[in-house]
């Protein structure tokens, strides 16, 4: 049997006010995880949004240049950049996918073919340096100074150790088109193939004392780890020019390209801020550029 309560006014007034105020915190609770959550997506959004993913050369990453360009870009437009170091070939495939938003390379008919093809826009010509032969200092093959064709051809000669990057980047483009220009067909025990970067290919050539192929810019920010010296350098064949592109997101409409990020990232690098970057970068330790900007003089 129920017992019967008598309350009084001033009870039930209680007990209502209580009621109330603890309806007032639920609702205060559930208001603050609604601003939280919103808060949070937010966040997010604008994480994704201000993330630039960059395919680039192991060159531009191993010489230390992106160690300069890429904060200085973030503190002029809040953006940051994501760098993904590999050949250059790998570097457009990747682009081709939609697996990045704007690309930093070095292999002009790969760059102009990509943008032909509708996958890449807004092209800009950023900077260059060159590339030279390096060998043991003393030159078991004697190519000192003499033309890079001629060069390619003594050492298919005489058989002493090459150490290709062979992954289809930039500098594994120039090699094989000096030894087509040069009619060989480079095969044997004589000839390595690293399969890697260009920083860990001349520290392979350097511990087999081996020639190679390298852009001047990672020869320069490695030198001092390396007993190999430059031997060919000079010829025309051998220059080196780096181009910016974005990835055309209409190519890839089911994929978010931060096609607003790459174009920021396109106006920095050609601009005067990040051409004097680039314009000094390395003056100081190598007493010498490592690449040469080619919007500024």
């Amino acid at each position: 049997m129920y017992k019967k309560l008598n309350l009084n006014s001033k009870q039930i007034g209680n007990r209502s006010l209580i009621k109330n105020l603890k309806l007032s915190f639920v609702c205060v609770i559930l208001l603050a995880i609604l601003i939280s959550f919103n808060l949070l997506l937010v966040s997010c959004k604008k994480n994704i949004d201000t993330e630039v993913i960059l395919t680039t050369t192991t060159s531009t990453y191993d010489s230390g240049l992106l160690d300069e360009l890429l904060p200085a870009f973030k503190e002029a437009t809040g953006y940051n950049v994501k760098p993904i170091a590999v050949g250059t070939g790998e570097a457009i495939a990747m682009g081709e996918r939609g697996e990045s938003d704007v690309m930093l390379v070095h292999a002009r008919a790969a760059e102009d073919k990509f943008v032909s093809e509708g996958y890449g826009i807004n092209r800009k010509d950023v900077m260059h340096n060159d590339f030279v032969i390096i060998g043991p200092e003393n030159d078991p093959a004697s190519i000192k100074g003499i033309t890079v064709e001629e060069a390619f051809k003594v050492l298919s000669q005489t058989g002493n150790l090459f150490v290709s990057r062979g992954d289809n980047s930039g500098t594994n483009k120039k090699e094989i088109s000096i030894w087509e220009k040069a009619g060989i067909s480079p095969e044997g025990e004589w000839y390595l193939e690293s399969g890697q970067g260009m920083g860990n290919t001349l520290r392979i050539a350097d511990e087999k004392q081996a020639y190679t192929i390298t852009d001047r810019g990672t020869y320069l920010s490695q030198e001092e780890n390396l007993s190999l010296i430059i031997l060919v350098e000079g010829d025309k064949i051998l220059f080196n020019p780096y181009g910016v592109i974005a990835v055309n997101p209409e190519r890839h409409p089911d994929i978010d390209i931060n096609y607003d990020g790459a174009t920021a990232f396109i106006e920095f690098i050609t601009s005067e801020k990040g051409q004097s970057i680039i314009k000094n970068f390395g003056i100081e330790k190598f007493g010498q550029p490592l690449f040469y900007p080619d919007v500024i003089k």
